[in-house]
């Protein structure tokens, strides 16, 4: 859990993702047009992702991929992230932790 904490503290939107999967696909693509440089962690391909995707199960994360954090907090899969794009919640949050300035 520290070292989930610690990557999610370091950047303003931070996305647990898995390159076999394709919302995770998706939710990157979005983040990407709109102009968002996230921090992307592939836990099929760093050293202990096994053990960040036990991790973020015992945070509710469910399915673990993909998972958005933004300004430290978590939002949470594709459907929590596209709720916020499609009731216009999305881009001011991204603005207020600086991860936009459109």
């Amino acid at each position: 859990m520290e070292k989930i904490q610690k990557m999610i503290s370091e950047k303003p939107v931070v996305i647990f993702s898995k390159n076999s999967c394709c919302m995770s696909h998706t939710i990157k693509t979005l983040f990407i047009d709109f102009g968002v440089n996230p921090t992307i962690y592939e836990l099929d391909e760093i050293n202990r992702g096994k053990e960040i995707e036990q991790a973020l199960a015992q945070l509710g994360c469910s399915p673990t991929v993909p998972v958005v954090f933004i300004g430290g907090q978590l939002i949470g899969g594709a459907n929590q992230v596209m709720s916020l794009h499609l009731n216009r919640s999305l881009v001011p949050m991204l603005k207020h932790v600086g991860a936009l300035w459109v």
